[in-house]
């Protein structure tokens, strides 16, 4: 007894892109992350210096995903630095709170004498996941929830949910959110 089987029919491969902000939008918001040369000076030499990266998905209200991925690179903040000279002389609880996270539509370029996001987006800080990313770097990831339509252009990184000391401050093109959006956002300090 014998019997065959056969499958006829054309295979056409097809590749699936993550979804992403475009090539446009990356072109707009390169010369703010040239702003972190002096990162890759210290790098460059083996100089000790703290700084901060932020990354960045969207997740839209219809539940897709857009990756802009590295968004930023800056220094810490004068305050942080101020506060982690008083916290080795006297520790105090505020020390490894660093995991609050806000958002705004200021568009003036981040700088170290920074101590507040420049215009918050109205939305409240919330609390992201501490964890060690690798060795000797720190990382905090947050979500925030919209609820208006806006286009946010920078993030800062708090040791409580109002006020207090901010480690750094992003700025980056503009990455328009509507009601129900949400951005995840992954700050880092190396």
């Amino acid at each position: 007894m014998n019997s065959e089987l056969g499958f006829g029919g054309l295979v056409i491969p097809r590749i699936i892109r993550r979804l992403g902000p475009g090539v446009r939008w990356k072109f707009s918001n390169f010369p703010k992350l040239l702003r972190g040369w002096r990162i890759i000076v210290a790098t460059v030499f083996n100089i000790p210096t703290f700084y901060g990266r932020l990354y960045v998905r969207l997740r839209k209200a219809s539940g897709e995903w857009v990756e802009y991925g590295l968004v930023s690179c800056r220094v810490v903040t004068t305050a942080f630095v101020e506060l982690m000279v008083d916290q080795l002389q006297t520790e105090t609880s505020v020390w490894g709170d660093f995991k609050y996270h806000d958002s705004g539509v200021g568009v003036t370029g981040a700088a170290v004498g920074d101590t507040d996001i420049e215009t918050t987006d109205g939305e409240s800080r919330v609390a992201g996941t501490q964890t060690e990313n690798a060795a000797n770097i720190y990382e905090s990831v947050g979500t925030i929830a919209y609820t208006t339509t806006k286009a946010i252009t920078e993030h800062g990184l708090f040791n409580a949910a109002s006020g207090v000391t901010l480690l750094d401050r992003h700025t980056f093109s503009a990455i328009n959110v509507e009601n129900g959006d949400s951005i995840k956002l992954g700050a880092l300090a190396a």
